[in-house]
């Protein structure tokens, strides 16, 4: 029965002309597979869409799929499924764009761990609150304090000759090579809500574009108005001047023990500082080998206020700042003061945070590759680097620095004798820095890896009523720093201890919210949820789709290739006298019988020859 099939079909290819001129066994196309023997081959395509998506969903593993081929019979439930279908699709994918925002938007979580280990003993810096007059500017700061008495009696009536209040003496010296800007005075100003203010005027140098620096305390602006004029002085200082500082404040440490051990001063660094004086940074390398108040740093210091500069320093004791070895200690910021008179006991605990950096989180292992060239000879901190961010800023729009951060290179201080109206300047740029209109925020990100301290503290009074006598004696006939001086007053002396709490500490990580495997997760549980399948089911939605391709380029191929046999000037070989143009057309109307040779197409002894 087969043997007459194909010489009827091989005699209608030849009538065709399809075929090369061979024998009619040779020209007849290959039985077509019959259902016991049907089986999918290495290279496959099927004849039309429908087969295809047929196929598919009568053996695709996505739950819901098959219903589209039961439910053939009843297109009111295959359109139902075929909702159904879509409909999860796309909501799946729907979240699947909001689960690839969420991913890509980077967030993260913090997670705390506790951690036992020995630690370094932090840097402490201590200050002795009391800044003296430089030899080389004394008669400069005795003019600015007779300037000062003038502005308090015009405000407040204050006479400081009849209060026996002299902040300054008359100390021989060379005389003032600058004058005070006496343009620049305190004044009463009226506030909003009628609120009375008292502030100094600051104009530009040509004496336009004035504003007033106001506050709504006295205290604080004869303090800001004192220090203004105090920058000018210190300013007109040479850049190598190195004032005695240690004459005034070596005697601030009488005794200090670390771990029941005796303090050498080769433990100590000392610098001097403007507005808190004297200045002594212990940077011991010893490791805390136990919690407790006996294995930590024990001091007793000097407290006595000598009145050096009582409008710039206002408070009497020691600040004291807990920081990490290598870093500048912004007292300013982060320091705390010590009452004279009392025992104070400070506890450390220890946290550290670890970042990320790009791209979760915005930080920096140090200072390469940033905008801003740190001016500190020390590690990386966010303060020391918004600090050299505004010093540069102010030498580049005011053409001078400022008188407290260091200065970049060929750079020199602000003093009214060479910059006119480098206040207005300066206060300018500052309010801009408080609003946080200047890039330096944006210049000086955090550190990836950055420890911070947290205190607590306990005061007593120290020494007691019953034994102040003999320790002050002890003290002042005996000094472990410097030459022995009379000591009278508990006021004059403090006592700092200061230990680790406990050496377990804490570190707070962050953890990305999604990694790619969480990622791959999260979209494994969206797939399960709406179509119940795996990621094989997966690869069945990508062989459907590269099958659709295929089978969309091949019958494209056989539309353009009859509708270019149908034209008798489109090809270079021209057709034969008994092919008709009705057959293409015939056949593209039904691709399901030219297109069952397709799946043979690949075999260089079946391919049809044009």
């Amino acid at each position: 029965m087969e043997a007459p099939a194909q010489t009827q079909a091989g005699a209608v290819a030849q009538a065709a002309g399809v075929g090369p001129r061979k024998s009619p066994q040779a020209q007849s196309p290959p039985p077509p597979p019959t259902e016991e023997g049907h089986g999918e081959r290495l290279v496959e395509l099927h004849t039309s869409f429908r087969e295809l998506f047929t196929f598919f969903c009568a053996n695709a593993t996505i739950h819901g799929a098959i219903r589209l081929v039961c439910s053939s019979q009843n297109r009111l439930k295959t359109a139902f499924w075929g909702l159904l279908f879509l409909g999860a699709l796309g909501a799946l994918y729907w979240q699947f764009g909001l689960l690839f925002e969420q991913y890509w938007s980077y967030p993260v979580i913090m997670t705390v761990s506790l951690h036992s280990d020995r630690k370094l003993f932090p840097s402490i810096t201590l200050c002795d609150m009391n800044p003296h007059r430089p030899r080389l500017v004394r008669r400069h700061l005795q003019a600015l304090d007779e300037f000062a008495h003038e502005n308090i009696y015009a405000l407040y009536k204050f006479n400081f000759t009849e209060s026996g209040d002299t902040p300054f003496a008359e100390d021989p010296g060379p005389e003032p090579t600058f004058q005070l800007d006496r343009r620049i005075r305190l004044q009463r100003l009226s506030g909003t809500g009628g609120q009375n203010e008292v502030g100094f005027r600051l104009c530009n140098s040509t004496g336009g574009d004035c504003f007033y620096r106001a506050y709504s305390s006295g205290v604080t602006a004869v303090q800001a108005w004192y220090r203004f004029h105090y920058m000018n002085i210190l300013a007109t200082l040479p850049p190598d001047h190195e004032d005695n500082h240690l004459g005034h404040g070596g005697h601030f440490v009488f005794s200090c023990r670390y771990n029941g051990q005796d303090c050498q001063a080769r433990h100590f660094q000392t610098f001097y500082h403007p507005t808190y004086g004297s200045c002594y940074t212990f940077n011991g390398m010893w490791a805390a080998q136990r919690p407790g108040i006996t294995h930590g740093i024990s001091l007793v210091l000097r407290a006595e206020q000598q009145d050096h500069l009582p409008l710039l320093s206002t408070e009497a004791g020691i600040k004291v700042m807990v920081h990490k070895r290598d870093h500048i200690p912004f007292l300013e910021h982060r320091g705390f003061s010590i009452r004279p008179g009392t025992e104070t006991t400070i506890g450390i605990r220890e946290d550290e945070v670890h970042r990320l950096g790009s791209p979760y989180s915005r930080c920096t292992d140090g200072a390469e590759g940033l905008d801003v060239q740190l001016l500190y000879n020390a590690s990386y901190t966010m303060q020391a680097c918004l600090v050299s961010c505004f010093q540069q800023l102010m030498v580049d729009t005011c053409s001078c620095g400022y008188y407290f951060y260091p200065l970049p290179a060929g750079a020199e201080y602000c003093s009214s004798a060479r910059h006119r109206a480098w206040g207005h300047c300066f206060y300018r740029l500052y309010r801009q820095l408080e609003t946080h209109k200047l890039p330096c925020f944006s210049r000086c990100p955090r550190p990836c890896r950055e420890s911070s301290y947290k205190l607590s503290a306990g005061t007593s009074r120290w020494p007691s009523s019953k034994s102040e006598d003999w320790i002050l004696a002890v003290l002042g006939k005996q000094s472990h720093w410097s030459p022995s001086q009379s000591l009278h007053p508990r006021s004059n002396v403090a006592k700092v201890n200061i230990f680790y709490q406990e050496l377990n500490y804490r570190t707070v990580d962050e953890t990305p919210v999604y990694s790619v495997p969480q990622l791959l997760s999260a979209m494994g549980s969206l797939w399960s949820l709406w179509f119940g399948s795996s990621v094989l089911s997966v690869l069945e939605l990508l062989e459907l789709l590269l099958d659709a391709i295929a089978l969309t380029l091949l019958l494209g191929c056989r539309r353009l290739h009859c509708m270019q046999m149908s034209h008798p000037g489109a090809a270079h070989t021209k057709p034969e006298a008994n092919q008709l143009p009705s057959d293409c057309r015939h056949d593209v109307k039904r691709p399901e019988a030219q297109l069952a040779m397709f799946p043979r197409a690949l075999d260089p002894e079946s391919q049809i020859k044009s």
